[in-house]
């Protein structure tokens, strides 16, 4: 049967807006970033612990690419975020322990990113609408920064988890309720607002950070008969953070840390539910990852890398998700190999959305991208990692830790020894493989420009905690950070 002259004409057209749809340039892809505060990786039902009810972030695991060996630079936060941010290490970024409160906001507060240009910078620079809906907590915390029109944060980084004071775009709201909930909500009101342009959604959440004052019944009834198996019940190490020991091994500690990560998990699925229902989920490339880790029992500790003093770079410390999923571009169930670190972070997400930043050379990381699309590049497992008087690098298979200020130093043989249970710095089998690492770590940090470890003050003028007022009861909580 022919076709009539009305089916031709519908055919060419389809014909033709298949061919300008074809060589039509793609839509840049929008971003949603969410990130946990104080959130090991193995937290969460994706990374092996059906204890912790996560069904969101499964979903963007199964259905995306999860990182098995991503790492934070630092265990701690605001120097963590700094790195992300800036894909420098805290030498060189200046920012070596988390922001005491005259630090973080106020009027004698400094902006510790400024010097930088920042991804997020970057972003703006290429068109995109920045919205922030969280913690902040590198400086000036109260105020829009970095490229960002929407704004939404408690400055200072902590605080209790009910009736929270904002900065919401300048003007200072008490919000009842939940924290977690109103801070998705600031982020679901962004994306009402710019789901028309390409965005940037940066969702820092506070959760689950200490203080586990309030958590909604809602996420605490998925523990009511929980045996918390993910929780590992050892004595309490020798060097555990005094401020912290309080909740060693209690049911009630682990149940609050449980109940805050399901309410972070509910509130990933409301903002995926939103991209859905402004008809944009297809084009928006979701981020999930951590500030850094965390300690519930693990080595004997509570808390992360101020968990202990003298500070550890224990795994649990170190190692966070990181979930990377876009439909149609990055494949489900993908768990790519590489180790990776959050300084990696910048020059990654920068050439997933192919844009480039000025060079810098205080930026240390390579791009882990071409992974997303399915390469497999040659790609050396060596990461680097400080924080204050502590530097470490991890190999595939050994972890060197160097201290000083009179502390220990450590190496663990994470083949035969995952657990990192024994120190054999001091094993003779393990001499050459010493003498190498501790060269390759002094020669990485020289050639990224920070002193010696033994100067490390210099590379920062903050107040630091564990020197301040507020820190000479071992940071209270470690961390109001």
């Amino acid at each position: 049967m022919g076709l009539s002259r009305r089916e031709l004409l519908a055919g060419a057209a389809a014909a033709a807006g298949h061919l300008r749809a074809s060589t039509a340039k793609p839509e840049r892809p929008n971003v949603v970033m969410f990130m946990t505060d104080d959130h090991g990786a193995w937290a969460t039902g994706a990374y092996g612990c059906d204890g912790i009810y996560t069904p969101h972030i499964d979903r963007l695991a199964a259905t995306g690419a999860r990182f098995t060996r991503a790492f934070a630079c630092t265990p701690v936060c605001s120097p963590s975020r700094m790195t992300y941010m800036t894909g420098a290490l805290p030498s060189r970024h200046h920012v070596q322990d988390w922001l005491i409160p005259e630090d973080s906001f106020g009027s004698a507060s400094r902006r510790w990113l400024e010097g930088f240009r920042t991804f997020p910078e970057v972003l703006a620079a290429n068109g995109y609408s920045l919205g922030m809906c969280g913690k902040w907590h590198m400086g000036d915390d109260g105020k829009a920064q970095a490229g960002f029109s929407y704004w939404a944060t408690v400055p200072g980084g902590g605080g209790p988890y009910t009736d929270a004071e904002f900065v919401h775009n300048g003007v200072r709201r008490k919000m009842a309720g939940f924290k977690t909930d109103v801070q998705t909500d600031f982020a679901l009101d962004f994306l009402d607002r710019f789901h028309r342009q390409p965005f940037f959604l940066f969702v820092p959440f506070y959760a689950p950070h200490t203080p586990y004052n309030f958590q909604p019944e809602v996420d605490r009834k998925h523990y009511a008969e929980s045996r918390f198996s993910c929780f590992p019940d050892l004595p309490p190490h020798p060097w555990q953070n005094k401020g912290l020991a309080r909740m060693h091994g209690t049911r009630e500690a682990k149940l609050a840390y449980s109940a805050l990560v399901s309410g972070v998990d509910r509130n990933v699925g409301r903002v995926l539910e939103k991209l859905e229902k402004l008809g944009v989920r297809q084009n928006t490339l979701v981020i999930f990852t951590a500030d850094q880790g965390w300690n519930a029992g693990h080595h004997g500790v509570w808390g992360k890398g101020n968990g202990t003093v003298p500070f550890n770079m224990y795994e649990q410390s170190i190692q966070v998700p990181l979930i990377w999923n876009h439909s149609g571009r990055i494949r489900g169930g993908e768990t790519p190999g590489p180790m990776v670190s959050s300084y990696d972070f910048f020059p990654s997400l920068l050439d997933y959305l192919g844009m480039k930043a000025p060079p810098d050379a205080r930026r240390i990381g390579r791009s882990y991208a071409p992974f997303l699309r399915g390469a497999k590049p040659s790609w050396r497992n060596r990461l680097f990692f400080e924080y204050a008087y502590v530097r470490a690098l991890r190999t595939e298979t050994l972890k060197y830790i160097e201290r000083t200020e009179g502390y220990p130093s450590e190496l663990y043989d994470l083949e035969s020894d995952p657990g990192e249970t024994r120190n054999v710095l001091g094993d003779g089998a393990y001499a050459r493989a010493l003498v190498d690492l501790r060269s390759e770590l002094r020669d990485f940090f020289e050639k990224a420009g920070a002193p010696p470890l033994d100067d490390w003050r210099t590379t920062t003028t903050q107040k630091l905690p564990a020197e301040s007022r507020r820190g000479k009861t071992e940071n209270r909580e470690a961390s109001r950070d």
